[in-house]
């Protein structure tokens, strides 16, 4: 019996004396010449599809990128896009203009009436071939008007909106086109702001061309009183024109950040 546990001691020993200088065959070939552990370093395929996927968005939007920042280029050297305009003196109305917005709000009090105009991009009119002011206007102008009359040539305009409200009771709007020399008012309607359900219904009145001279020439003469005349317009086309490369340029940027993110 003592034979036998002396025989199983000395096969104990022996294999924790093998193990001891065994190594992990798959550490083999980690060990340098002396027989030493080198480091392990981590392999990195060169087809990660992460990187891939990064290389070709990038090489995708690298021409819309190119041409967006060069119309950045063209914008930010133009002269009106930093112009600031000066208010006239006497300008009877309170600016409101909001970045990124298209249309500029006029504001004003008269005789406890509020005056607000609703000033939109100009239409501009370079004569190139392709300037066609308000087409659509002058489609409906020549089927209710005579086509006697000579065509005048066509300008620069500024579009206007203007409402004349109350403190109770309806309003009053005007679509007008603002020209060099003139204002136009092409249409003009009742509206009932304090009860949206009469508007869906309400009798707007006649067009505004088949109205009487007079009454026309009255309805003029009734927004000038309220400031709408043609020696504010001036200023506005300047002004709407500056708005408009500043709104550009704007735009542009923003799609240059979409494009990169």
């Amino acid at each position: 019996m003592a034979s036998l546990v002396r025989r199983a001691a000395s096969r104990l020993v022996g294999s924790c004396r093998k193990s001891r200088f065994s190594v992990n065959p798959l550490l083999d070939h980690s060990l340098g010449a002396h027989g030493r552990l080198r480091y392990l370093t981590p392999f990195i395929s060169r087809n990660n599809p992460f990187s891939t996927s990064a290389r070709k968005k990038a090489s995708s939007t690298d021409p819309l990128l190119r041409v967006i920042e060069t119309e950045i280029g063209f914008a930010e050297q133009a002269d009106d896009y930093d112009r600031v305009e000066e208010t006239p003196s006497g300008f009877p109305f309170k600016m409101e203009d909001k970045p990124g917005s298209k249309v500029v709000t006029l504001t004003r009090d008269y005789q406890g009436e509020s005056v607000v105009v609703e000033v939109h991009m100009t239409n501009l009119v370079t004569g190139d071939k392709g300037d066609d002011e308000d087409d659509e206007e002058s489609e409906e102008d020549g089927e209710e008007e005579h086509e006697d009359k000579p065509e005048k040539p066509k300008q620069s305009n500024v579009p206007l909106l203007v409402t004349l409200s109350k403190k109770t009771g309806p309003s009053l709007e005007f679509r007008c086109t603002a020209f060099p020399d003139k204002i136009v008012i092409k249409d003009m309607w009742v509206t009932f702001p304090d009860d949206p359900s009469k508007d869906e219904l309400a009798y707007e009145g006649p067009s505004f061309r088949v109205l009487d001279e007079k009454l026309r020439k009255a309805f003029h003469r009734y927004i000038e009183i309220r400031g709408i005349t043609p020696s504010m317009i001036n200023f506005l086309h300047e002004y709407m024109i500056n708005k408009d490369s500043k709104e550009h340029l704007l735009w542009l940027k923003t799609l240059k950040n979409f494009v990169k993110s």
